[in-house]
C-alpha cells in the first residue's frame, strides 16, 4: 500500500500544481494557509460523496429508538455517529421503504442494516482518490489566489477528468455484474 498523506501534504500537492509556494501548516498567517484551510474539509467532503467509494463503505445494524415517527413510518432508527450518506438499507433480504428524517432513519421495517458512507482519515485515501482530491482542490484553489478564471475552469474540467477516473478504478475492484440469460446471447451460440 501507498504511504498515507496527510491533509496538509493533499493541500501542498494542490498547492504546487497551482503553481503556488506549498505552506507549512494549516495554520500559517499567509492568504494560501488561511484558503487551504478553510476550502479543503469542504472539498474533501464533497469528493468523498460524489460517490459510493469502496474505501468509504461501512454496514451497521441500526438501533430502534423510542417513539414512532410523526407520520408515515412505524420505527424510529439512530444514524451511525459517523455517517456521511446512505448507500443502501437491508431488513434482511429485502429494500424496505424508509426515509432520512432529522438525523434518524424511519422506517416500517423492525430491523435494519444500513450500508452507507463514512469520512475516513487521509492516511487510508487510496492513491487514485488522493490524486482526484489534489485535482479538485487546486481547481478550488484557484480563483481565490490566482484570480483566474481561465485557469481555474482548465484545472476544473482535469479536476472532473481525474475524478472520473478514480471512480473507474475504485469500481474496477468490485465482482463484475453477471451476465444474464439473454435471447441475443443465445441466438450468437
Amino acid at each position: 500500500m501507498a504511504s498515507p498523506l496527510s491533509d496538509l501534504d493533499l493541500v501542498n500537492a494542490a498547492l504546487v500544481k497551482l503553481g503556488a509556494l506549498p505552506i507549512r501548516g494549516l495554520d500559517d498567517a499567509d492568504a494560501s494557509a488561511a484558503v487551504a484551510a478553510a476550502l479543503y474539509p469542504v472539498v474533501v467532503e464533497a469528493t468523498l460523496t460524489a460517490h459510493p467509494w469502496s474505501f468509504t463503505l461501512k454496514r451497521a445494524e441500526l438501533t430502534a429508538l423510542d417513539g414512532a415517527p410523526l407520520a408515515d413510518f412505524a420505527v424510529r432508527f439512530a444514524l451511525p455517529a459517523d455517517f456521511l450518506r446512505a448507500i443502501y438499507v437491508d431488513d434482511r433480504g429485502a429494500g424496505p421503504r424508509y426515509a432520512l428524517v432529522a438525523g434518524e432513519l424511519h422506517s416500517d421495517a423492525r430491523a435494519v442494516v444500513l450500508t452507507y458512507q463514512f469520512r475516513p482519515g487521509e492516511d487510508v485515501f487510496p492513491p487514485f482518490f488522493r490524486a482526484a482530491v489534489i485535482a479538485k482542490l487546486a481547481a478550488e484553489l484557484c480563483m481565490p489566489l490566482t484570480e483566474s478564471t481561465a485557469r481555474a475552469e482548465a484545472l476544473d474540467r482535469l479536476a472532473e477528468r481525474e475524478l472520473e477516473r478514480a471512480w473507474a478504478i475504485d469500481r474496477a475492484q468490485e465482482t463484475p455484474p453477471r451476465v444474464g440469460d439473454d435471447s441475443l446471447l443465445r441466438v450468437r451460440s
